[in-house]
């Protein structure tokens, strides 16, 4: 059977089944995605994360499906009722839904209408009905007349057959499965505004009367209208014509033009109306809620990893600034590592006005600390704040970024902070965190729960577990992505490391702190509970910089360096030379090195690592600045061209920070001059975009742009 699972993925994903099969036993093992993808090439394929991702999930969901199917096979068997057309039928369901309409006649039943009129006897009546022969209907129900089961006369007994073979249209595989082919092709999703909450539920407004084909409803309408049933403010059906439905099942069922057939013909109806279109509204509604939390979940990963890959200010020592007008602002100074320096608080704002003194602080602090740039949060007082920076007359030339600070207070007031920064309050550590975003946005998010940072679309809404496993791959992959400092990392970046782990990562911290820095890969088989294959899934992914071993700070698995030895060896140089030299590099023939162990793919990737050793996969950082002139929503007048950050992306558009305190809309329609269905295809979180405004709304506080017609790119 397992054999049968690799086949059937390694055909629904286009791979060869031997490496889906290889996969799957690497995982099984103990290994990270992020090592299989990137050091087990020859074992996979070269398959990346999406698709080692892609395989892991399929085969937990055919693994949900077989143990589903046992615990079928299994209960009815128990009941004596298996047949060997039944067993072939189970073991041939291809989805859950094929299975578990097969099991529904045998499923443990309630005491349902259809059960207590089988008890009062009247299945035969049932039977009879069912066959549709020609005779009267009422002679044949009095015989079944019975006062003291309750039948108390030929109309009670017909209920009661009609309620048996409704029961029976409603567990029959085959016209259940015509049906769901009919809801998932034709069903309407409707929505209705409840009665009595127009103003309470102003916000759903757009879908009070509201109808489309479910099928093309796109997830971020569907997660809305649903939000506004769970609410409370909006009423859903899901169906296709009525009348369509009934002629599938007449269709299945009805094979005469006689009273008998009238009788069936009835309880038809009783049985879609009563049952399958209940029970197949609800299946639909699920597969819809399912399809929608998948791409919202998509569209929040994708999100997160350009979020975490945003390009860090590596060597700076940077000031940070949390504005505020009456509280004013908070200062922190951070070295290039973001070690807390110095604080305090400025008041250059009104009420207080301390324009004066603050910039001489801040002039102050900035020669003392020897400060290479200055962050400023973007929220309250965010853009004011900017202004008064740009106007000090620095002595050397310092660059102000605005950083945003969405998930910054979430961390200033959780045990990591409290624990990194136990002696300060958390307007400090929100400044730090504020800081240390600039000089290295992934070190620091890593630090925050990523629904905290505000990138979702419609996050409480979907599926938590999923959406965990998710964010738990993306943090994963871009932390090993770029790799780590050893030396310098925190507890919770070392713990999103391959292999690493909180307890790992604690040890590490610990071992750092009692003996001192790390000089080479082999050190850390030291550390307490850091075994072979924790060091086999974490080594290629720590870096330690200024190792003996030049390889130590590279990304190129110390199981593989005899291979760079080898290469060394026959160019008779040194590795550090062979490093340095792209012409010594340009001799070596990958095909000269492959061995029984080490194949081609893992050669090419050892020499492209060998002619960057260590280099951050990450962008260059580059400065931006909003519009000098606005500064609130006031100052914001139609066809405006003016420069902003991309600062959210979902399925119907981008948002784009302005400089306001307002994040503006790009609708989809006007994201590109051409049609386009995903906004990453054009856009992509913290890219500078020009953009021109269409339409602004103060008192609902909503701001309408445009990228059509206009270069995309803000200078």
């Amino acid at each position: 059977m397992i054999e049968q699972l690799y086949i059937r993925i390694a055909s629904e994903l286009g791979l060869a089944a031997s490496f889906v099969k290889s996969t799957l036993e690497l995982l099984e093992s103990g290994a990270t995605i992020p090592f299989i993808a990137r050091y087990r090439k020859e074992v996979t394929g070269s398959m990346d994360e999406v698709q080692i991702m892609q395989i892991r999930d399929r085969f937990k969901q055919l693994g949900d499906l077989e143990k589903r199917r046992e615990t079928v096979i299994a209960s009815i068997r128990e009941q004596g009722k298996m047949t060997d057309e039944l067993l072939s039928l189970l073991n041939a369901a291809d989805t859950m839904s094929q299975l578990e309409d097969l099991y529904l006649p045998y499923r443990p039943k309630r005491k349902t209408r259809a059960v207590m009129a089988i008890e009062k006897g009247l299945e035969p009546l049932a039977l009879w009905l069912i066959k549709q022969r020609p005779g009267d209907v009422e002679t044949e129900a009095e015989k079944f007349i019975n006062s003291e089961m309750g039948v108390e006369n030929e109309a009670d007994a017909l209920a009661g057959a009609r309620d048996i073979i409704a029961e029976w249209i409603n567990e029959d595989a085959r016209v259940r499965d015509r049906l769901r082919r009919l809801f998932d092709r034709e069903a309407i999703i409707s929505s209705k505004m409840v009665k009595g909450k127009e103003e309470e539920g102003n916000k759903y407004s757009a879908w009070f009367t509201w109808e489309e084909n479910a099928r093309k409803a796109p997830s971020h309408r569907v997660l809305a209208i649903f939000r506004g049933e769970s609410e409370g403010f909006l009423k859903i059906s899901i169906e296709p014509s009525a009348l369509d439905a009934l002629e599938i099942i007449e269709k299945a069922y009805i094979r005469a033009s006689n009273p008998a057939a009238e009788q069936v013909s009835m309880a038809a109806f009783d049985s879609y109306k009563r049952l399958l279109q209940p029970s197949l509204e609800t299946e639909i509604r699920q597969g819809m809620k399912e399809k929608a939390d998948e791409e919202a979940i998509r569209v929040f990963s994708e999100n997160l990893r350009q979020l975490l890959l945003s390009p860090p200010l590596h060597g700076r020592n940077v000031l940070a600034l949390d504005p505020g007008f009456r509280t004013g602002c908070k200062v922190v100074c951070l070295d290039a590592h973001g070690k807390l320096l110095h604080n305090e608080t400025i008041y250059p704002h009104p009420p207080h006005n301390e324009v004066k003194q603050s910039a001489q602080k801040i002039k102050s602090l900035v020669n003392a600390y020897k400060i290479d740039a200055i962050a400023v949060g973007n929220g309250t007082a965010g853009r004011e704040t900017e202004s008064f920076i740009t106007h000090i007359p620095f002595e050397r030339k310092i660059i102000a970024v605005m950083v945003n600070e969405s998930g910054a207070s979430v961390y200033s007031a959780s045990a990591v902070a409290r624990e990194e920064f136990p002696d300060y309050d958390v307007t400090v550590r929100g400044s730090v965190s504020i800081g240390r975003r600039l000089i290295d946005p992934l070190a620091e998010l890593v630090k925050i729960d990523p629904k905290s940072i505000g990138v979702g679309q419609y996050q409480h809404d979907v599926n938590q577990k999923a959406l965990q496993q998710s964010l738990d791959d993306i943090v994963l992959s871009c932390v090993n992505l770029v790799g780590v400092d050893v030396n310098t990392a925190s507890k919770e970046l070392l713990t999103n490391v391959s292999g690493i782990g909180p307890v790992l990562a604690k040890n590490i911290i610990e071992y750092r702190h009692s003996k001192g820095t790390f000089t080479s890969r082999q050190a850390l088989k030291k550390v307490p509970r850091l075994g072979e294959k924790a060091f086999e899934q974490a080594a290629g992914f720590l870096r330690i910089s200024e190792a003996v071993n030049p390889l130590d700070s590279s990304a190129v698995h110390p199981e593989s360096y005899h291979v760079v030895d080898r290469m060394a060896a026959h160019l008779k140089c040194s590795v550090s030379e062979l490093i340095a030299s792209e012409e010594l590099r340009d001799r070596i023939d990958p095909k000269d090195f492959v061995s029984d162990k080490v194949g081609l793919p893992t050669i090419i990737d050892i020499l492209k690592e060998l002619a960057k050793p260590g280099r951050d996969p990450r962008l260059t950082f580059e400065k931006f600045e909003f519009d000098a002139g606005i500064h609130s929503i006031n100052d914001v007048i139609p066809e405006m061209i003016v420069p902003g950050l991309v600062t959210n992306i979902t399925n119907f558009g981008a948002f784009v920070d302005i400089g306001v305190h307002q994040d503006g809309l790009v609708h989809v329609s006007h994201l590109a001059d051409r049609f386009i269905k995903d906004p990453n295809e054009v856009v992509k979180l913290n890219q500078k975009v020009m953009v021109r405004v269409l339409e602004v709304d103060i008192d609902r506080k909503r701001i309408s742009l445009s990228m059509r017609g206009i270069g995309k790119d803000a200078k």
